[in-house]
């Protein structure tokens, strides 16, 4: 008897939620549609006219993002090639690789996925063989690493597998988060709670990360090649 009123209780507290939350929707919605009634024909021409500037514009940026490469993941030839790309760019992600570490396969289809995802982000890739003074410059002593660079300067970078649940089955939805974490994307979700997919199995020691931790990494951790 306890169980079933407690469940009743619970319930209804919910339906009550609910309600003010409908209610709290339908009150916006109605005080935008009494703003709408109340603008004269001059107001409305304004505000639409004003729309259609903001989708001209991000019309207008999404073909500028195209032509400066974004949207796709590119593999490019040289360290020259790098400066070329971050100079153009004001996001850039770039994935120093080895053709023989297998976790770099792994985060090519991530990176894959992302790079369609967020036109405003660029996505590279860059074999570190033929990069040795960028490596040197940057201090990439971990295969694979992502340098993740911003208004031209590399501003921090994503080591290993780390800080994306410590396991070669992370999301792309995790890899996504963790650039969130750097600004270095548009990302959409709670920052404060990275979307493992299962946080048992990773314990507590992944279940928030502070901006703190991302920053000055020391690169001494243990090669994944």
């Amino acid at each position: 008897m306890e169980a079933n009123a407690s469940v009743d209780m619970f319930s209804k507290v919910l339906e009550n939620q609910l309600l003010q939350t409908t209610k709290l929707v339908e009150e916006h919605l109605d005080s935008e549609i009494q703003k709408l009634d109340q603008m004269d024909e001059d107001e409305l021409e304004r505000l639409k006219e004003k729309r259609l500037e903001a989708l001209r514009k991000a019309q207008q940026q999404k073909q500028e993002w195209l032509s400066k490469g974004h949207g796709e993941y590119r593999e490019i030839p040289s360290e020259r090639d790098f400066f070329q790309e971050v100079k153009e760019s004001k996001k850039v992600v770039c994935h120093f690789y080895r053709d023989t570490t297998f976790r770099c396969k792994i985060l090519d289809r991530h990176l894959v996925i992302l790079s369609k995802k967020h036109l405003e982000t660029k996505f590279l890739k860059l074999n570190v063989e033929k990069a040795p003074f960028l490596c040197e410059r940057l201090r990439i002593k971990v295969i694979p690493t992502l340098a993740l660079v911003k208004d031209g300067k590399t501003q921090d970078y994503v080591v290993g597998f780390t800080d994306l649940g410590n396991t070669d089955d992370f999301t792309t939805e995790t890899l996504e988060w963790r650039l969130g974490c750097s600004d270095i994307l548009n990302y959409s979700g709670n920052l404060m709670e990275p979307p493992f997919q299962s946080q048992k199995k990773f314990g507590t020691n992944f279940t928030k990360l502070e901006k703190k931790t991302i920053r000055g990494k020391k690169y001494d951790s243990d090669s994944d090649d």
